[in-house]
């Protein structure tokens, strides 16, 4: 998955950082995270405004996803870079911070909306997205292309 991630990142940092307009790009970093991927609403993904840094989960999910949830995160570093996420404007931060956050509020509805239209403007701008395929990892490990050590018979199995 990470070889299929690769190439699709650095395209769409390149097109993100030409017009979200930020300069030096965060540091990313793709967390496997089997535990959280097995949460029907886990985590996707955070931005560190101190460390100005990504943290994007990739266990279970669609490349397409991650890059929507990496699109995402790159609005609020932009939003860090111009002085948005200060400690003043953000004041307390706690889990419903985007429900009672009126400042926050503001943040995150930017972030759905440019960092949503910026991901779709992306893809639609490759003449060639038919090219990267996904190569189901999942395939190597099927039981039914594994042969057993030992055979068992009915008897056995009862």
């Amino acid at each position: 998955m990470i070889d299929v991630l690769k190439p699709l990142l650095a395209k769409f940092i390149l097109f993100a950082k030409d017009r979200m307009q930020f300069g030096a790009p965060p540091r990313l970093f793709l967390r496997q995270d089997s535990k959280n991927s097995r949460c029907a609403l886990g985590k996707t993904a955070h931005y560190d405004p101190v460390k100005k840094s990504i943290v994007v989960f990739v266990t279970g999910r669609h490349p397409k996803d991650i890059l929507r949830s990496f699109s995402h995160e790159l609005v609020h570093h932009c939003q860090n870079l111009r002085g948005d996420l200060s400690f003043e404007k953000m004041k307390t931060i706690n889990k419903n911070y985007a429900q009672e956050n009126e400042h926050m509020r503001k943040m995150e509805e930017e972030a759905y909306l440019l960092g949503n239209m910026c991901f779709r403007d992306w893809e639609d701008s490759l003449d060639n997205k038919l090219r990267y395929k996904i190569h189901i990892a999942e395939q190597k490990f099927l039981k039914e292309n594994k042969k057993m050590a030992v055979k068992i018979d009915k008897k056995v199995l009862r």
